[in-house]
């Protein structure tokens, strides 16, 4: 990104490349503002039509996290056409419409290439007002952290590569992945929200650290409160563990306080690479309770697992 020119300033951009944000945001008028994402990725389960889903839930998320409402979508399609079969895209793309129709937005159009590897994703714009941008910088000492999704995706991905899951298993990750982030931002709409992020490629330490230096603060991870799912360590402990999560953990490491308590094994999967994971929510200590009661009520699994500081700021502590 340093090699870029240097944009233009424009008062309208309200969040742009200058932070590790998940969309960018421009302002229209008052009372509107565009959330702009764009996602796609290589299969990471073998059915075209959860692949779909999972596709078009990871790109939505982005907007879900800046506190947006996702309005129109296009297709990013990379597909072998003569070496695949034709219903495997046609599997993909109802899995995506399915998942759209659910988050409200409209499939306007999109584009497709022929490619050596099945690739897709979405380009999403959504709305939100500009006063109420989700940007991850913006956390307050003082602050809970509230999670929503298990964590432990990249490993099980990975088990999946190598047929190491069974059926309750396989549901239960792909059903995470599958899961709109939808009920999540509209639970935290009347709660004062100091910053927020989605958990995705660079784990949920990863994105921790992104609101650690955006807000300079410093944060405090529970390691054992952080929800994962079944599986993960027993696979953690079987060395099935992504290269990406491994990268994680080495980027990271400088930035990162961890007790001795916490084991490298813990560690790895705090850093596991996540697709189309939950929501990082920072909000005062007197709201975080009621929030997390409202998650519940409308049926989203979320766990407190931290709090901010104004120690030891852009650097996170995992006890």
């Amino acid at each position: 990104m340093r090699h870029l020119p240097k944009s233009v300033a424009d008062p309208n951009l309200l969040v742009g490349l200058e932070t590790s944000d998940d969309a960018g945001v421009y302002k229209i008028n008052e009372e509107t503002a565009l959330v702009q994402t764009l996602d796609y990725f290589t299969p990471i389960v073998d059915d075209p039509y959860m692949f779909g889903q999972i596709g078009a839930a990871n790109a939505l998320s982005d907007v879900y996290a800046m506190g947006g409402k996702p309005i129109t979508v296009m297709n990013i399609v990379g597909f072998p056409i003569n070496t695949l079969d034709k219903s495997i895209l046609a599997d993909i793309l109802a899995g995506a419409a399915d998942k759209v129709r659910e988050s409200g937005a409209v499939l306007v159009g999109g584009h497709s290439i022929d490619d050596q590897e099945p690739k897709f994703g979405l380009s999403v714009t959504g709305t939100v007002h500009p006063e109420r941008v989700r940007a991850n910088a913006g956390a307050q000492p003082g602050d809970r952290l509230i999670l929503t999704k298990p964590i432990g995706v990249g490993i099980l991905t990975t088990a999946i590569k190598k047929d190491l899951l069974n059926n309750d298993e396989l549901n239960e990750v792909m059903n995470v992945m599958a899961e709109l982030n939808k009920k999540a931002a509209e639970s935290m709409e009347g709660y004062t929200v100091h910053a927020c992020t989605d958990v995705t490629g660079f784990g949920l330490l990863g994105h921790t650290l992104e609101i650690a230096k955006g807000s300079r603060v410093g944060v405090t991870v529970s390691s054992k409160d952080v929800p994962v799912l079944s599986k993960t360590r027993e696979l953690a402990e079987q060395n099935i563990i992504p290269g990406g999560t491994r990268k994680n953990h080495q980027w990271l490491a400088e930035s990162i306080d961890y007790e001795p308590s916490v084991s490298e094994i813990d560690q790895l999967i705090l850093c596991d690479a996540v697709t189309s994971g939950g929501l990082l929510i920072s909000v005062p200590e007197g709201e975080a309770e009621s929030l997390q009661q409202e998650l519940k009520d409308n049926h989203v699994q979320s766990a407190i697992i931290g709090e901010v500081t104004s120690e030891k700021k852009g650097r996170i502590h995992v006890i």
